[in-house]
């Protein structure tokens, strides 16, 4: 195991700071991002025009250049060099965290990989902020982000996760949206799902509702802006392995323990386990 102490390490190498931004309403920009922002001594942004706005707004000068998803091997071996000769650079997405559905993610693994500090701060992220807004269960979910664009991939993607009991949260564009919940209602069925979108602007909205009425809405509505899709788990299967260690009498008994007749409790078991109804009496009364 290698330790990064992350206050406290002193060598000739720079570090890499991943600062998240905020995703529509400027105020959620943190002291700390934008100390860090004005400290580095560059800033990698995924599109410069717009990261300048974000640098005027708050008088940061430090310098910018492009890092995208076009040129994140050539620009992220060039960062490493540079952190490697104990420069400082801070990776910041057009909005939100850098690394979740945004460019980020290899540049870290090949700064930890090279014993690089990483340093992230905490920050704007819209797949949580729907979530906590969704009114849906949070103590466990899973994060998928977007999925495939074509059809056959899109559906084999929603088919592994059908099963999944866990809430799920999905990002979409608005010219991909109603596709994707036709295809989500036709797989998952009618279930619980919340739409999100211009999260922390001025028109934020909420829709909140079933798979079936979000797929309607978005056939009769003009879509605008980006969406997170909070979507109910689905139910846990039911297995009858719960049987498996019993013996015949004891299966029979839970059954009748259950208020069941013998008769009907024998017939049940019988069910359960796959075998003529005539086998399970007989072992069931064989004591008798």
């Amino acid at each position: 195991m290698r330790s990064q102490k992350s206050y406290r390490q002193k060598n000739d190498q720079g570090t890499l700071y991943i600062v998240p931004t905020p995703i529509g309403n400027l105020e959620d920009m943190t002291y700390r991002a934008v100390n860090i922002l004005h400290s580095v001594d560059k800033i990698a942004a995924e599109d410069t025009r717009n990261t300048k706005k974000l640098t005027r707004h708050f008088d940061i000068t430090t310098p910018l250049i492009s890092y995208h998803e076009h040129n994140e091997k050539s620009r992220g071996e060039e960062l490493i060099r540079e952190l490697e000769n104990g420069e400082s650079v801070a990776i910041v997405s057009d909005a939100g965290m850098p690394g979740i559905s945004d460019p980020g993610e290899e540049i870290i693994k090949e700064a930890v990989d090279q014993g690089i500090s990483v340093v992230v701060l905490p920050g704007a992220n819209a797949a949580l902020v729907a979530l906590v807004g969704s009114g849906l269960k949070t103590d466990h979910f899973f994060y998928y982000g977007f999925l495939p664009r074509k059809k056959k991939d899109r559906e084999a993607e929603l088919q592994k996760w059908k099963s999944f009991t866990e809430t799920i949260v999905f990002y979409e564009s608005p010219h991909r949206l109603k596709q994707m919940l036709r295809h989500m209602y036709d797989v998952f069925g009618d279930r619980k799902v919340s739409l999100a979108r211009e999260l922390t602007k001025q028109y934020e909205e909420f829709l909140r509702g079933s798979l079936e009425e979000a797929a309607v809405w978005a056939e009769e509505t003009e879509l605008k802006g980006e969406f997170c899709i909070v979507v109910e788990g689905g139910e846990a299967e039911i297995t009858s392995s719960w049987w498996e260690s019993l013996t015949v009498v004891e299966h029979v008994d839970t059954y009748v323990e259950e208020g069941m007749k013998n008769k009907e409790a024998i017939k049940k078991a019988a069910v359960d386990r796959g075998v003529p109804k005539r086998d399970v009496y007989r072992e069931y009364h064989v004591g008798d």
